[in-house]
């Protein structure tokens, strides 16, 4: 007897460096292979955080299948694609619909973003030095930049404060499998 068995999954990447500049925001945000970054300027890079996890909010969800089914009232992803980051402590539940917390920055993804490969679609967005200068409790990837978006996704764990003078890149990367 077949068996169906599927879930979503996520991946999420942060990297942190030190970026009094911006030089290293500007190539990311031009669409900058992330691995090419850290190469050049790997003196600069303050660290690296995995985190495996997230939930799939119920109006994402939605989205997806009125997207399949042709609904032409929707805004799509591929231009309007966003990462907000906050410092929302709440637990992530299906029927939030934004980011929770005081403080939110939302951030359009970086040029070439999102992309599709295999079952998976990953997002990037780059906070330079001035942007998102708060605690990173929680990120979300959204079509459009601020909570009345459609939220796909709501991850809740702290990330650290990012402060002038960094540049912090958060990729998501999204899976059906």
């Amino acid at each position: 007897m077949y068996k169906e068995i599927s879930k979503g999954t996520s991946i999420s990447t942060v990297y942190k460096f030190a970026d009094v500049d911006g030089r290293i925001v500007k190539l990311l945000e031009q669409g900058e292979k992330i691995d090419d970054v850290v190469k050049q300027f790997r003196d600069l890079l303050v660290g690296v955080r995995r985190v495996e996890g997230n939930v799939f909010l119920n109006e994402g969800i939605n989205f997806i299948w009125r997207a399949i089914t042709g609904d032409t009232s929707l805004t799509y992803f591929k231009d309007n694609s966003c990462i907000g980051v906050g410092d929302g402590t709440t637990s992530p539940d299906p029927s939030q619909t934004g980011l929770t917390g005081t403080n939110k920055t939302y951030k359009q993804v970086d040029s070439g973003y999102p992309q599709i490969t295999d079952t998976k679609i990953t997002f990037r967005a780059s906070f330079g030095p001035d942007e998102a200068n708060h605690a990173w409790q929680e990120w979300t990837v959204a079509n459009g930049c601020d909570d009345s978006a459609i939220n796909i996704n709501r991850r809740q764990e702290n990330l650290g404060v990012k402060s002038s003078g960094s540049t912090w890149v958060l990729e998501v990367t999204l899976s059906i499998t």
